[in-house]
């Protein structure tokens, strides 16, 4: 026993070493998830108003995100396995990109449908096309993002690492709704497509710093890095950090099985977390339009970015209250934070649903959003921990894809239902709540098994 001793604690010690990010590094996975979070709160905060100049039915523009979505469903894992070949770092800045172009095509083809260059089918049409860019190669960038941290952080405290990253989408939630009013500027010609052109800018910002600033790193499968040094043909430093995993030195050499949704570990987190994540994006869709509806913006749609931007801004802050308070303060793990979001996401869809004035829309969504963000870590850190770590490019791939399964229909499908009846539309969002809240009392792993399996060698 004395005789193994001295290994066990070279594991141990390579293990820590290479489970703590860098302050700076973490920042740079941070601001990647802010600027496309911010990007795309902007955009949502402004695309009601858009419609309703457009004169377009509510539930069209809902339906303009669902072809981006499925691609973001088919093309999330296909990025999070390339990631384990060519590196995160490659796919972050595909994702990047992604980004900048698509919400530059979307500004253009909606500035031409404002202008009456295009009508606003064609309008819709073009910033549909705009918008699949996002979701085909956007989609490169958060799950190489949530690799990145799952295969450098130790199980115990996966959850609080993830939530982190996850907290620079709420964050982020707070800067585009609260930029958004201000980017819309009719002196320079842009109108309610000014968000769109500046945080193309922002994202080129962005992409500029992590090709800068972010070490190259090209791990030969899922948290692999690379044994030593080398040199950087991009001028970016290297990274040296290498996963010590007993599981991933026997398995030297091979790829990691290949992940399903189906997976028996996975199987009941992805249950969770599609059902979840549909019912908060109908909550996401519907927001806007109850806004316009409950506070008689209809006939004036250029004044609905403020108030659609503060309840959005309620929301993010709340979201930022769960991710960077609740759940370190009180130590919550996947299930805890899982089960407690959802309950708390469904009262909140409750008031949201009897709300008369923009106080209370802004108290019943911030307490949704509550919710919600203890909801979605609670399902990403579970599905991390009922993997291994070699295994971790392919499970983000998962956590990704869910993201986006949930944006396909499940908005429009929201608008649609509030359109013919409120508590069509929010009856069914509890009902998911509820659903969800059933199923992981009895399927979800229990906190405490979940993050001390394996805890000896990760």
């Amino acid at each position: 026993m004395a005789e193994t001793d001295p290994e066990i604690a070279r594991i141990a010690q390579g293990t820590k070493a290479a489970s703590a990010i860098p302050s700076g590094r973490m920042a740079l996975l941070f601001t990647v998830m802010l600027v496309t979070a911010a990007g795309n709160t902007a955009m949502q905060s402004v695309m009601p108003s858009i419609g309703t100049a457009l004169q377009v039915d509510d539930v069209w523009i809902s339906l303009a995100y669902s072809w981006s979505a499925l691609l973001w469903v088919v093309c999330a894992p296909l990025w999070a396995r390339r990631s384990d070949r060519r590196g995160r770092k490659a796919m972050m800045a595909l994702g990047l990109v992604g980004f900048i172009t698509s919400m530059l095509l979307c500004g253009l083809a909606l500035y031409a449908g404002l202008s009456g260059w295009l009508s606003a089918v064609w309008a819709l049409i073009a910033f549909a096309a705009a918008r699949s860019l996002y979701g085909g190669f956007g989609s490169a960038a958060p799950p190489a993002v949530q690799a990145y941290v799952a295969s450098r952080t130790p199980r115990s405290q996966r959850t609080q690492a993830l939530s982190l990253i996850a907290s620079s989408f709420g964050l982020g939630t707070v800067i585009g709704p609260a930029l958004a009013p201000l980017m819309v500027m009719p002196l320079l010609g842009f109108g309610l497509t000014g968000p769109f052109i500046w945080f193309a800018v922002i994202g080129m910002a962005a992409l500029v710093l992590l090709r800068w600033r972010l070490p190259d790193d090209e791990p030969q499968y899922a948290a692999r890095g690379l044994a030593a040094t080398y040199s950087s043909g991009s001028g970016a430093p290297s990274d040296p950090q290498a996963a010590i995993d007993p599981e991933e030195e026997a398995a030297l050499g091979s790829e990691p099985p290949r992940l399903s949704w189906f997976d028996a570990r996975l199987r009941p987190w992805v249950i969770a977390g599609l059902f979840g994540g549909h019912a908060q994006a109908m909550v996401l869709g519907i927001s806007g339009f109850l806004v316009l509806d409950r506070l008689g913006l209809r006939d004036t749609p250029a004044e609905g970015a403020g108030p659609v931007g503060l309840v959005l801004m309620s929301g993010a802050i709340a979201t930022l209250l769960a991710q960077w308070g609740l759940i370190p303060r009180f130590n919550l793990g996947p299930r805890a934070a899982t089960l407690w979001g959802i309950v708390t996401a469904a009262l909140g869809t409750v008031i949201l649903g009897v709300a008369g004035d923009l106080h209370t829309i802004a108290l019943g969504y911030a307490i949704a959003s509550l919710g919600f963000g203890l909801f979605r870590p609670g399902t990403t850190a579970g599905t991390s921990l009922a993997v291994t770590r070699a295994e971790q490019g392919q499970a983000s791939g998962i956590v990704a894809s869910l993201a986006g399964a949930s944006y396909i229909y499940a908005p429009a499908l929201g608008v649609w239902l509030y359109g013919h009846s409120d508590w069509l539309g929010f009856g069914l969002i509890v009902a998911l709540c509820a659903a969800v809240l059933l199923h992981g009392w009895f399927a979800l792993q229990a906190d405490a098994s979940l993050t001390a399996e394996r805890e000896t060698f990760e």
